[in-house]
């Protein structure tokens, strides 16, 4: 066996594959630290900016989730207000057909004709107070709305909805009813059924609408779902296949370390050569 004492190269060599098997052992235990795969851009320079994307497109899709919910909700507070002016309307036709039956009294006619001015009033409030936030619903303003329901700017991700639902009781038709009388009471009738009609009518574009965005909350489910998978494939760490990692870098490192004092102990052989 010869020994060298200028040119240390074993001890270098160890010291470098030591430095190597440190540097592993640092990045599994970030990874596991973080849960991540790639901590930092350099760890997967392609698998980082294509995660990146990815994040953005996941952020973009479930807030457009959130504003396709919200136009369920804008959907639904319309509904809402019609289901009650429908309500209204049943109530209204039982007191004109009570009041165009010689069942009941002139006198009581009265009565009947107070609570259905009374109706007809609420008919009309609501129909004037039933608002999203400062947009008004059934009074027929007319105006196109577009609600983004896709992570990109494409016309795609658009849905358009336009407002010329007017339920107001001068629309419906029901302004001037009255049931004081069998005549008006019996006229009463068939403008209730027309107005029944209209609202009915009304409520089937919302619901038509409603349906639409339900269906794209869950495309958007689906999509957020997916897109979070394939990121999570590339930036989510395998833990077992990383503890595996880092149980052999731990060893290479003990080993580098052992290497290292086998070494120094070569070096002092060579010294004890010299008779010092």
């Amino acid at each position: 066996m010869s020994y060298k004492v200028n040119s240390d190269f074993v001890t270098l060599r160890a010291q470098r594959h030591l430095v190597q098997s440190q540097r592993q052992v640092e990045k599994s235990l970030a990874s596991l630290a973080t849960g991540r795969k790639i901590v930092r851009p350099g760890d997967d320079a392609a698998g980082f900016a294509i995660s990146e994307s990815l994040r953005g497109q996941v952020s973009g899709t479930r807030q457009a989730q959130s504003n396709a919910e919200q136009a369920m909700s804008f959907i639904q507070t319309a509904e809402g207000g019609l289901n009650e002016q429908a309500n209204i309307l049943i109530r209204l036709r039982e007191l004109a057909v009570q009041s165009a039956s010689d069942t009941v009294s002139n006198r009581e006619r009265e009565f009947l004709n107070m609570e259905f001015g009374q109706l007809k009033q609420e008919f009309d409030r609501i129909a004037q107070s039933t608002r999203f936030g400062e947009q008004s619903l059934l009074t027929g303003s007319g105006k196109n709305f577009e609600f983004h329901v896709g992570p990109f700017a494409g016309g795609e991700n658009i849905i358009s909805f336009r407002l010329d639902a007017d339920t107001s009781g001068r629309r419906a038709g029901i302004s001037s009813a009255e049931v004081n009388n069998q005549r008006a009471a019996r006229r009463a009738i068939e403008d209730l059924d027309q107005a029944m009609g209209k609202v009915a009518e009304v409520r089937a574009q919302f619901g038509a609408a409603h349906s639409r965005f339900q269906y794209a909350v869950d495309n958007l489910a689906v999509q957020t779902e997916n897109l979070e998978t394939a990121r999570s494939q590339i930036v989510d760490v395998d833990v077992a296949a990383e503890v595996s990692q880092l149980t052999r870098h731990q060893i290479m490192q003990d080993m580098g370390i052992s290497v290292m004092a086998q070494a120094k102990v070569d070096a002092a052989r060579a010294v004890r050569l010299l008779g010092f």
